[in-house]
């Protein structure tokens, strides 16, 4: 009966009380009466291995701790005085975003409608975090970029809500700018530059861009600058947001199995090397060197640097002039066929896929242009992408099978590229991408023919068919990484940075040549002889 009342104790939920010692009791129990309690007996067993779990997590915790602490220690080190002043700019800005939750709560409770998902889930929530985000200035602006482009990592919500992150920044005062010039260039400004313009050309979270003339050679240029203070705020957030993932991940062993800390490294890197103009200008010059192996220098280019007028906070820049690839307009009197010049950037940009050690992974309107010349021209280095040859293998699989409408193909090369610990149905999930890609094709088409009846408005139909189509495109590729998801797929980075750039480009396509099949068409090429790699560093 000893035995018996353990498992009674069992069923009315008073597991903790019980301890392991007690288990030879359920022992002395004679078999004919285990019959009657199977259920009881399995509850019991399951506790038994979750407390054994739970002491091996438990010890597995406590080996881990020291190496913890010394972490947050060095890293809080590493932070000095800056870290104390972020935190308080950090709480001012959690008030300032709760305080505008807790007005649209008051708004939501006089209003007979009950509280939406936003309202409930608080500075969590896609919108409130986005603007907490803002507040906190270049890094978490940054941040909320890193979560736009990367919807293989995160979910579609916050995804979408982050692109709001690209808009434009907030310029700084010409007089800082012009303090940081001298202080990098070691010299007084006017023995470089016969002009520098105090009105910036375009102004990020991190940096902002001037245009100039050189004194010696007349030559114009631009001036890529920091923002000062931009690598303290960085170095400081980047170090608490840190601190916060190997915390998480030590309360939670689950999240290192999504390489929180892993994903949280991943952005410290990308982050702190677009502040490093030093490796902007060695991408761009790596760029340069493959368009003149590959003898393309006079269908594009990329900006020439100079060097002595450039340091790790100033990027002095050759002045291209031209217009994106989104002004059809514009295009239309620089060249008399738009759709080469669109084969031409396609081509140029995949043969630097396996040309160069790096590809420009930020390919939109603003870093596009049609020159003045005729060239295509590609700017602004800062974001670059690295392509390990396994991802691009299933790449070139998923491309071609794009194009063939092979969805049996384009599963399995999905699955090649994805990282999954359980065995995926092919077959369903290639019936999944068909339903997918099959049902944007009649808004696709749509799309077209309301640009095409507008001739005499030829701009605002355009402007409204650039619109539609991105958020169309960037839906699309969110509903293939959520099926994937489905099945137990992760991608790399790299993937979503790819597959971003093919959506730019398959946005320019349905402007200058909306009958163009980028991915059919014997013009444009993807190379596939990976023994090109990386010989134009």
């Amino acid at each position: 009966m000893a035995g018996i009342s353990v498992f009674r104790g069992a069923t009315y939920g008073r597991l903790p009380l019980i301890h392991q010692t007690q288990m030879p009791v359920s022992i002395c129990i004679p078999t004919r009466k285990i019959k009657y309690y199977p259920n009881k007996f399995a509850v019991f067993a399951r506790y038994s291995q979750s407390q054994d779990l739970f002491t091996a997590r438990l010890q597995n915790s406590i080996e881990n701790l020291p190496k913890l602490v010394e972490d947050i220690v060095q890293t809080s080190i590493n932070t000095g005085p800056r870290g104390a002043l972020r935190l308080a700019q950090g709480i001012q800005a959690v008030i300032g975003v709760g305080s505008e939750w807790l007005a649209d709560i008051s708004k939501t409770a006089n209003s007979s409608c009950g509280l939406g998902t936003e309202l409930q889930l608080g500075l969590l929530s896609p919108l409130y975090l986005r603007k907490l985000f803002e507040r906190m200035g270049a890094t978490y602006i940054k941040l909320g970029q890193f979560i736009a482009s990367a919807p293989t990592l995160f979910p579609p919500e916050y995804v979408q809500e982050f692109q709001y992150c690209f808009d434009r920044a907030p310029s700084v005062p010409f007089q800082e700018i012009q303090a940081i010039l001298r202080e990098e260039l070691g010299k007084p400004i006017d023995t470089v530059f016969e002009y520098v313009d105090p009105t910036p050309i375009a102004s990020a979270s991190v940096a902002q861009v001037h245009g100039a003339r050189l004194r010696d050679t007349q030559e114009d240029v631009v001036i890529k600058v920091l923002k000062p203070g931009i690598e303290d705020i960085l170095m400081a957030d980047l170090n608490f947001v840190y601190i916060v993932a190997r915390i998480l991940e030590f309360l939670s062993p689950d999240l290192s199995r999504a390489s929180l800390v892993g994903i949280v490294k991943d952005i410290r890197e990308s982050m702190l090397e677009e502040v490093d103009f030093k490796k902007e200008a060695t991408n761009i010059e790596s760029f340069r060197r493959y368009l003149e192996a590959m003898g393309l220098t006079r269908q594009a280019t990329a900006p020439k640097v100079y060097q002595q007028y450039s340091a790790r906070r100033v990027l002095t820049m050759e002045r291209l002039y031209g217009v994106p690839l989104t002004d059809l307009n514009s295009i239309n009197t620089l060249v008399p066929n738009p759709e080469t010049s669109l084969i031409t950037a396609f081509n140029v940009w995949f043969g630097s896929l396996l040309a160069c050690e790096t590809f420009h992974a930020d390919v939109h309107a603003g870093n596009l242009w049609l020159l003045r010349d005729g060239r295509i021209g590609f700017l602004d280095f800062g974001i670059v992408g690295r392509i390990s040859p396994k991802t691009w293998a299933a790449m070139e699989v998923f491309l071609a099978s794009l194009a063939s409408e092979e969805y049996e193909s384009m599963a399995s090369s999905l699955i090649d590229m994805g990282a999954t610990s359980k065995n995926v149905d092919s077959k369903a999930f290639a019936r999944d991408l068909e339903k997918i890609f099959s049902s944007i094709q009649d808004l696709d088409t749509e799309i077209i023919v309301a640009a095409a009846r507008e001739p005499n408005t030829n701009a605002t139909a355009v402007s409204a068919n650039v619109v539609v189509d991105e958020r169309q495109m960037n839906a699309l590729f969110l509903d293939v990484v959520r099926v994937s998801e489905s099945y137990g797929l992760r991608f790399p980075r790299e993937f979503a940075l790819l597959m971003k750039q093919l959506l730019y480009f398959d946005r320019y396509t349905r402007i200058l040549a909306p009958n163009l099949n980028m991915l059919r068409d014997q013009r444009i090429t993807i190379v596939s002889n990976q023994r090109n790699r990386n010989i134009y560093q």
